[in-house]
């Protein structure tokens, strides 16, 4: 693979870091990244990967833009509103950078499609506003031992959580949280949500992504990122298996 002197343009303040290099952006035009959700996460994930050079992006989200959405949903405008979510965030990656594949969703994720959809993708992004399709998404990776970074906020709070489930002693989301908890309808729209706080967490989330990718840095698996936007404080909290978790069985 040769790089245009266009991509040497676009990604050469990525390029001369030396941890990344010709090597390791040729990595990220090869790899390939689902992101679940077009949402508050969803929007910056999707903008910062698609900037960085992430070869391969799909997006699937079933839902219109609403104009509540607006005040987080940063990829999304005015003229937006009652489009749908996933097509239009495609669009607007495309003029964002032409140089990637970008592939759009409009479906709700489901037992039945997680398969065909998400095969084709080496790392899963989890931008997802219910528990069902978190716990949907984990189990699928961990049986077909895919990366997963996941993500939530409510309110001024934040979590981050990377598992990659090619390893043999990664934890799930089901050894933090065995069971979809009793208040799980709790979510932006009931609870509220500070719009910064999705770009910080999303920010994160994509930059764990680079991360996994290129095999730098300090994996944040086997631990859970703990976000308080108020105080501004970041807590990173050990996460083992359980010996009783879905993961031990599947393993």
């Amino acid at each position: 693979m040769k790089f245009t002197k266009k991509q040497i343009d676009r990604y050469s303040r990525q390029i001369i870091l030396k941890k990344i290099g010709t090597i390791g952006q040729k990595k990220l035009l090869r790899s390939s990244v689902l992101i679940v959700g077009a949402g508050g996460l969803g929007s910056p994930i999707a903008i910062y990967l698609a900037a960085i050079g992430i070869g391969n992006i799909g997006i699937i989200d079933k839902d219109i833009v609403e104009i509540s959405n607006l005040s987080r949903q940063i990829i999304f405008a005015n003229n937006d509103v009652k489009k749908k979510k996933s097509s239009i965030a495609i669009s607007k990656l495309k003029k964002l950078n032409p140089d990637i594949q970008l592939k759009s969703y409009q479906k709700k994720l489901t037992k039945k499609n997680v398969d065909k959809i998400a095969k084709n993708f080496e790392v899963i992004v989890d931008g997802s506003d219910n528990f069902r399709t978190r716990f949907l998404i984990n189990d699928y990776c961990l049986e077909n031992k895919k990366i997963l970074v996941s993500g939530a906020i409510n309110r001024f709070d934040g979590q981050v959580y990377t598992f990659n489930f090619s390893k043999e002693k990664s934890p799930c989301l089901r050894c933090f949280m065995p069971n979809i908890p009793i208040d799980s309808d709790d979510n932006c729209e009931t609870e509220g949500v500070l719009g910064t706080l999705a770009g910080i967490v999303g920010s994160i989330q994509a930059n764990e992504v680079v991360k996994e990718i290129l095999g730098i840095g300090d994996t944040l698996c086997g631990h859970i990122l703990i976000i308080d936007a108020l105080k501004l404080t970041f807590r990173k909290v050990k996460l083992n298996r359980r010996s009783d978790c879905y993961c031990y069985e599947k393993k």
